[in-house]
C-alpha cells in the first residue's frame, strides 16, 4: 500500500497529470480512548482519563460512556503526537546505499521522502517541519489534501544562503520569492557548515532585514546559526534559532530577551551521520575530516545544551535534524535532552508537545490533549518519566483522528 501511494508522490514531480480528491475524513462517529495515565502535552498529568474522538478532533477528556468505539490504552503512556520542528525529509540513502544526490530518478527519489514521511509517522511525530528542498512541498500537499500517509507538514522549501554583500533590496526579494513559492516559513544561513569552519555568511542587519521582511509576510523564521550568530540573529528578530554550538551563555541571554525558541541538537543528528560516515563521505561536502570536526566537537553541543535548559526562561524547543539514516529515530533527541543536558523527562515531553506547537503559530490546535485540538495522539509502552527509553516504544499513532498504527491494543 506504501509503494502504490508513493507512486502517486511521484506524479506531480513528473509532471504528470493527478485528478484532484479529496483526503479520506476520519472514522465516523466517535472513539473513545481510556488512558489510566496520559500527559497533556503542557506539564500535567491525567489519571483515568476517556479522551473523546470525532471528526479528528478531541472533544472530550471525560468522554460519557457510549456505544462509541473503544480503544483501550490502559497500561501505556498517552500523549499528544510529537512535533519535530527541524528535519529534513528529502534526505535519504539512494538504492546503492549511499546520501542520494541529484541525479537519482525522481521516481526513486519520490519514494525515499515517502518512506520517511511513513517512518517519521509511526514513530510518534505526527507534525514536522522540513526545512530544505522544493520537493517538500509536493509531499506536504499530498498528505493534507489526499490523505497521503505521513505526519502533517511544514516546509520552508529551499534555504536562504548567501554572503556579507547582498544588498537588503536583493534579500528582500529572496523572501517574498518564498512566500510566492508557497513556503511555510524562511529558513536561512547564518553560518556556514560545523565541518568547514561555523564562519558567518550574513551580518546581523542583513539578518534583521530578512527576519523582518518574513515576519511583515506573515512567515515565521528559522535560523541556522553558529557561535555568535546566535546572538545576532536573536536580535535580529529571528524567531526559531538552531544548533548555538561554539555559542556563550550571552546567546543565549540574547534569544530570552528577543523570545526566540532555540534547539541545540544533541541526542540524534551528529551520532546519526557517524554512524553513517561511509554513506556520506565523498558526496555534497561530506569528508573524513568534517566528520571528526562534529565528532571532536560533540562534547560542546552538550554544553550550549546544558546551558539553555538550565537558563531561566529559555524556550528550547524540540529539533533533530534528522537526516537520511535518521528519519524515524527522531526521539532519540528526547533520550539525548535527558542523558546529555540534565533536562527532565516532562520537560524534555513538553518541548516536543506544545511549546513546539507555540513555536510553530499552532498553539490553538496541536501539542495538547484538550478538547477542540486535533486528534493526534500517541501511546508507549513505559512511563518515559521513570524510562526516558520508552520514547523508543511507540506502539499507538493517531493523527487527526486515523490510527495509523495499533499494537497490543484491543478495540471493543
Amino acid at each position: 500500500m506504501r509503494i502504490v501511494l508513493a507512486l502517486v508522490l511521484v506524479a506531480p514531480l513528473l509532471g504528470a497529470q493527478v485528478t484532484p480528491v479529496a483526503a479520506p475524513p476520519p472514522p465516523t462517529g466517535q472513539v473513545v480512548i481510556l488512558a489510566d495515565r496520559a500527559f497533556d502535552g503542557r506539564g500535567g498529568v491525567l489519571n483515568n482519563a476517556r479522551i473523546g474522538v470525532a471528526q479528528g478532533k478531541i472533544t472530550s477528556l471525560a468522554a460519557p460512556s457510549s456505544r462509541a468505539m473503544t480503544i483501550d490504552l490502559r497500561g501505556y503512556t498517552v500523549l499528544p503526537g510529537w512535533i519535530d520542528t527541524h528535519v529534513h525529509l528529502d534526505s535519504h540513502f539512494d538504492r546503492t546505499g549511499r546520501i542520494a544526490n541529484r541525479s537519482e530518478p525522481a521516481a526513486e527519489a519520490a519514494l525515499g521522502i515517502a518512506n520517511n514521511a511513513w517512518v517519521t509517522l509511526i514513530a510518534g511525530f505526527t507534525t514536522v517541519q522540513s526545512v530544505g528542498a522544493p520537493s517538500e512541498a509536493p509531499l506536504r500537499d499530498m498528505i493534507r489534501d489526499h490523505g497521503f500517509p505521513g505526519p502533517r507538514v511544514l516546509t520552508s522549501l529551499s534555504p536562504i544562503q548567501g554572503d556579507t554583500t547582498i544588498g537588503g533590496d536583493s534579500l528582500r526579494a529572496m523572501v517574498r520569492r518564498r512566500k510566492d513559492q508557497g513556503a511555510d516559513l524562511i529558513k536561512i544561513f547564518a553560518s556556514k557548515s560545523q565541518r568547514i569552519g561555523a564562519g558567518p555568511t550574513f551580518s546581523e542587519e542583513q539578518l534583521r532585514v530578512l527576519c523582518s521582511e518574513a515576519a511583515s509576510l506573515g512567515l515565521r523564521t528559522m535560523v541556522h546559526a553558529y557561535r555568535s550568530q546566535a546572538g545576532a540573529a536573536a536580535r535580529a528578530g529571528c524567531r526559531e534559532i538552531e544548533h548555538l554550538t561554539y555559542g556563550t551563555q550571552a546567546d543565549l541571554d540574547a534569544a530570552v530577551k528577543a523570545g526566540a525558541y532555540i534547539s541545540p541538537q544533541v541526542g540524534l543528528v551528529v551520532q546519526n551521520y557517524l554512524e553513517n560516515k561511509s554513506r556520506y563521505v565523498g558526496a555534497g561536502g561530506f569528508t573524513e575530516e568534517g566528520m571528526s570536526v562534529m565528532e571532536r566537537d560533540l562534547p560542546l553541543d552538550f554544553e550550549i545544551c546544558t546551558l539553555a535548559v538550565h537558563t531561566p526562561n529559555a524556550k528550547v524547543v524540540f529539533s533533530t535534524d534528522a537526516t537520511a539514516g535518521a528519519h524515524g529515530r527522531n526521539a532519540e533527541e528526547l533520550i539525548g535532552r535527558v542523558q546529555h543536558c540534565g533536562q527532565t523527562p516532562m520537560a524534555a515531553l513538553v518541548s516536543a508537545n506544545s511549546l513546539a506547537a507555540e513555536a510553530l503559530g499552532m498553539s490553538d490546535r496541536l501539542g495538547s490533549l484538550a478538547p477542540g485540538y486535533d486528534a493526534d495522539i500517541i501511546a508507549l509502552d513505559g512511563d518515559p518519566l521513570t524510562d526516558i527509553t520508552a520514547v523508543r516504544r511507540v506502539v499507538f499513532v493517531m493523527r487527526g483522528g486515523v490510527v495509523y498504527k495499533w499494537a497490543g491494543t484491543k478495540a471493543r
